[in-house]
């Protein structure tokens, strides 16, 4: 009896442990949610917890904006205590494939590339690319991607915004930067003509320099649904956990979600 007792048990401890992260995210109580805190207004970092803001795991510092809201209705709807890992870019997928984090909440898209490594929840914002230009410079009224023949332009590494740089005739595409506080500052220097974004960042950025403005084309990029949407990326086979986010973001109506939004373009710290 002993034996078989033992040898249960020890069954019961190979199950767990084989079940990984996805016990852990579920049942330690703590939602860790990873993002730049670099892309104003989904997210940026700031030295207080003003205006909603979250401690950043290991840090002095605070994250908030429009991925921070959501962040904090998902993990209220969890019921768990939310966590934020500040995480460069390109280690956002590979930590959430690792368990470092349960969940991606950075103004990712759900992209056909990305979807082979990882899950994505339902949407949780829409947005349309624009291009961020120079305050009357040569391109500020622009209408088509051919008016920005022969322009200087780049975007954010390792995006879908670089990508399409390629549909503009003629265009000089410059070295992808890693982060927007680089791009912005090689717009002002004028070392680029224009950056493509997303137009809640574009706004921002007008908000935070008064030298830039962005332009909305008529004739503008063509891209997927995912492309420009923006959902909750999680490791692949955590489906319980994904159903989850997925009720509770049924649950976010489009005029909430814009309204989430404006409130952080507003609340944004100025230099970002």
């Amino acid at each position: 009896m002993k034996k078989i007792v033992l040898g249960l048990l020890i069954s019961a401890v190979t199950v767990l442990a084989g079940c990984g992260t996805k016990i852990d995210a579920q049942n330690d109580g703590v939602f860790k949610v990873g993002m730049e805190a670099g892309y104003a207004p989904f997210n940026w970092t700031q030295s207080s917890d003003a205006n909603g803001a979250v401690a950043i795991d290991g840090g002095q510092e605070f994250a908030a904006g429009y991925d921070v809201e959501i962040a904090k209705r998902i993990a209220e709807g969890l019921g768990q205590e939310l966590v934020i890992v500040k995480i460069e870019w390109d280690g956002l997928i590979p930590a959430v494939k690792s368990g470092t984090i349960d969940a991606i909440i950075a103004g990712m898209s759900p992209t056909d590339k990305r979807r082979e490594s990882i899950d994505f929840s339902d949407n949780y914002y829409m947005s349309d690319l624009v291009l961020v230009v120079k305050k009357g410079g040569a391109f500020e009224n622009a209408k088509n991607l051919s008016d920005f023949s022969g322009a200087k332009v780049t975007a954010q590494l390792n995006t879908f915004h670089y990508d399409v740089i390629d549909q503009i005739p003629s265009v000089e595409k410059q070295t992808a930067m890693e982060n927007f506080a680089s791009i912005r500052v090689a717009l002002e220097s004028g070392v680029i003509d224009a950056y493509v974004t997303e137009r809640p960042e574009a706004v921002s950025a007008s908000a935070a320099n008064e030298n830039f403005t962005f332009v909305e084309l008529e004739d503008g990029f063509e891209t997927s649904p995912d492309d420009t949407a923006i959902a909750v990326g999680l490791n692949k086979g955590n489906e319980e956990l994904l159903a989850e986010i997925n009720e509770i973001l049924s649950g976010l109506s489009l005029e909430e979600q814009q309204s989430i939004m404006d409130e952080a373009i507003l609340s944004q710290p100025s230099q970002n």
